[in-house]
């Protein structure tokens, strides 16, 4: 015998019924079941679409042999297992197919997308958020789309970080698009986080899927962080979505003529989003926690290089939290134009108290 969870894929695979009847028909009749079982609707599209019943059903019975074969979990709207962010949205998928154990429904879910043509300033933003995250929110939950750019590198971050991760597929679970990033599906899966998906296998990476796509990012999440974009983009619209679900969103600023910032950097100035460059900024406008916690180290005060003039004061601070940072990480902590952050880095080094590594990293000598 079907079950309501059989009727329910069935629902989303009848043909000649948009999304919004598919739902507005599940909402009048209460359940999937009731609704398959009804032989005359008074719904002229529905009851020409349920003339093909029989074979729906078959081909949803097929769909959920894949996915007992395969360990996904299919998840029904409506039920106690469905993401309850996700159903307070006015667009929720009817089924998502979920791989792998992560909490859908966890305390704390941050999405984090920008550009595929990430930067290293957008990558170094993505490692040290997802570490400082960890400490101060160690039950988060990170969301993206798993594409090339800023979405996979916050997915590797927290993966780096022990942070769970779920990726959110413009395709079937039948796949994995890129392919490039099989490997990284893969942790994603057997270290607490998963994929997701609204679609069923077979259903390839077209161009419209990963609009859709956007809608779960932003509906799964409480609050949206756009961490580079140029002036359009997919980024951009899962942000206007998560404006729209009413959820927060922050966007990590940029230099003016850096063409993957002009969109974070857009966002702010409109008030569309809140600015952020760190964790501690997120979690704390976020309301995750109450306060700035205590610095663990020994903070150095002023007074020990009262040699030192501000800005040199700044970098120092800067520094004094890790072995070694970038300077794209110092310009964003400081606000400091980056050439006069290289210039203040070279005087440090003269005094003896910073010294320069490869890869344009830094690291204060105390």
């Amino acid at each position: 015998m079907p079950t309501e969870t059989t009727y329910m894929l069935a629902l989303t695979f009848l043909q000649g019924m948009s999304y919004a009847q598919q739902l507005r028909s599940l909402q009048h009749y209460g359940t999937a079941e009731a609704l398959f079982a009804d032989t005359h609707p008074q719904e002229p599209r529905l009851r020409e679409a349920l003339a093909g019943r029989s074979e729906v059903l078959r081909r949803a019975e097929k769909e959920l042999a894949y996915c007992e074969a395969n360990h996904i979990r299919p998840l029904c709207f409506g039920t106690a297992a469905y993401p309850v962010r996700l159903a307070n949205c006015p667009d929720p998928p009817l089924v998502l197919f979920c791989l792998g154990e992560a909490d859908l429904n966890a305390r704390h879910i941050v999405a984090v997308v920008g550009t595929r043509h990430a930067t290293e300033y957008g990558k170094d933003f993505c490692r040290h958020f997802c570490k400082d995250l960890k400490q101060l929110v160690p039950d988060a939950l990170l969301v993206s789309g798993l594409a090339y750019g800023i979405d996979i590198h916050a997915h590797r971050g927290a993966l780096d970080n022990n942070v769970s991760t779920v990726g959110v597929l413009a395709h079937g679970l039948d796949r994995i698009y890129p392919a490039q990033h099989r490997e990284t599906a893969r942790r994603m899966v057997h270290e607490g986080g998963g994929l997701l998906t609204e679609y069923p296998i077979g259903t390839t990476p077209e161009r419209g899927n990963f609009v859709r796509r956007n809608r779960i990012v932003a509906g799964l999440a409480d609050a949206t962080i756009v961490v580079e974009s140029a002036e359009k983009g997919g980024a951009l619209i899962t942000a206007q979505l998560a404006q729209d679900y009413n959820r927060d969103v922050f966007a990590y600023p940029g230099r003016t003529t850096d063409i993957y910032s002009i969109g974070c950097n857009n966002l702010i100035k409109n008030n569309c989003a809140a600015l952020i460059t760190s964790a501690e900024d997120f979690a704390l406008s976020a309301r995750w926690i109450d306060e700035k916690p205590k610095d663990k180290a020994t903070p150095i005060q002023r007074e020990l290089f009262p040699e030192l003039n501000e800005e040199e004061t700044l970098v120092v601070k800067s520094l004094a939290d890790e072995n070694s940072k970038p300077i794209s990480l110092i310009v964003s902590e400081t606000q400091m134009a980056f050439n006069r952050v290289s210039i203040v880095l070279g005087r440090l080094e003269l005094k003896g108290l910073v010294k320069g590594l490869p890869g344009g990293m830094y690291r204060l000598l105390t």
